[in-house]
């Protein structure tokens, strides 16, 4: 750990010394003056206040660099600072930091540290609120399911208990997606998880459970699987898949289209879902994976779907890209990066 003080005093102790020997050695030339040539005393002033111009000059250019030498490593902890993502709250190196900028980077590394175990907390208390939320929700699904059969031929009644029916499987997917987002926090997630997946078999699987959605709302759901390898999570991989697949049917309109891809790329697996919806300004494209961002407030959801995607996305190691499709709406990529040579296909026992 070096001094900033030092690495100025560094820079012009050198030049400080050589203007001590111009101006001693003009002062030794101007004594033994007088012998050879006589100067009057105009002639000395001016060659004075020009030597003293130019030093000055000298010293205020070795000042500046001087300067900027010694905050570089403050520019340099900006530059560091300034190119993390927005999760990495992980602490700043102190091994190299000047002994002036010490007390500040330890002041910066316990803010860090304060708003990592906040932001644990708060990932913590979702994952346990979902997961207490999981069984009632279930219980009350299925009781409200043996009232619909008892109450058929009573149309009020029949009528109130679909409403409620649909008010709790929001409940349970908003429960459910609760629960995804804090498994799949980057800061949390561990890569030891990852195994070679068949994701064209986990996206035929997953399309099984939205035929029906489509069905309602008319929709072609089509899709293109190809035989396609990739590192990841087998059951955030389904989350990935079920929220795109679901955010796609859910603004296409009535009797629109769904195409579902995954394919084999040059880089490795791509997972694709483009749909025939009211596409996305160019302006949002970043904004939709923020939480609890919402596009149309007239489509049901909460806002969580996309945030999902992005985190799962992040823990593969994925690249998100978001493309207008070519008869409207838009297209959705996830490019995953190829497995790696070895790499086994399943969790040991």
């Amino acid at each position: 750990m070096t001094s900033i003080r030092v690495r100025l005093l560094k820079w012009l102790l050198l030049p400080l010394l050589v203007v001590n020997l111009a101006g001693a050695g003009l002062a030794y030339w101007l004594a033994g003056s007088p012998g050879r040539i006589v100067f009057d005393q105009t002639s000395i002033l001016t060659g004075l206040v020009w030597l003293e111009a130019g030093l000055a000059l000298l010293l205020a250019i070795v000042i500046w660099l001087a300067l900027g030498r010694g905050l570089l490593p403050l520019k340099k902890m900006t530059a560091d600072l300034e190119a993390r993502s927005d999760d990495d709250l992980s602490a700043l190196d102190q091994r190299h930091v000047p002994l002036e900028l010490s007390p500040v980077v330890t002041a910066i590394n316990r803010l860090l540290d304060k708003v990592q175990q906040d932001a644990k907390a708060q990932q913590n208390f979702l994952a346990n609120m979902a997961h207490q939320l999981r069984t009632p929700l279930a219980g009350f699904r299925t009781q409200l399911e043996w009232l619909r059969q008892k109450h058929a031929g009573e149309p009020e009644s029949a009528h109130s208990i679909a409403l409620m029916t649909s008010s709790t499987e929001r409940m349970i997917r908003q429960t459910n997606q609760l629960l995804t987002l804090a498994r799949a926090e980057p800061a949390k997630f561990e890569k030891e998880r990852l195994r070679v997946v068949e994701l064209n078999r986990l996206v035929e699987e997953s399309i099984q459970h939205f035929v029906e959605q489509a069905h309602r709302k008319n929709i072609d759901l089509g899709f293109n699987l190809q035989p396609t390898r990739v590192m990841g999570d087998h059951f955030l991989l389904r989350d990935l898949i079920d929220n795109l697949i679901d955010n796609a049917i859910r603004y296409s309109p009535q009797g629109g289209k769904v195409t579902v891809s995954s394919l084999h790329g040059k880089d490795g697996g791509i997972f694709s879902v483009e749909d025939s919806g009211p596409g996305i300004k160019p302006s949002e494209q970043e904004l939709i994976f923020n939480r609890f961002r919402r596009l149309d407030d007239s489509v049901a959801g909460n806002g969580l779907g996309l945030a999902i995607v992005r985190d799962i996305a992040k823990d593969h190691g994925a690249r998100i890209t978001v493309e207008p499709a070519t008869a409207g709406g838009t297209v959705f990529s996830v490019l995953f990066p190829f497995p790696i040579l070895g790499a086994p296909s399943r969790l040991p026992e």
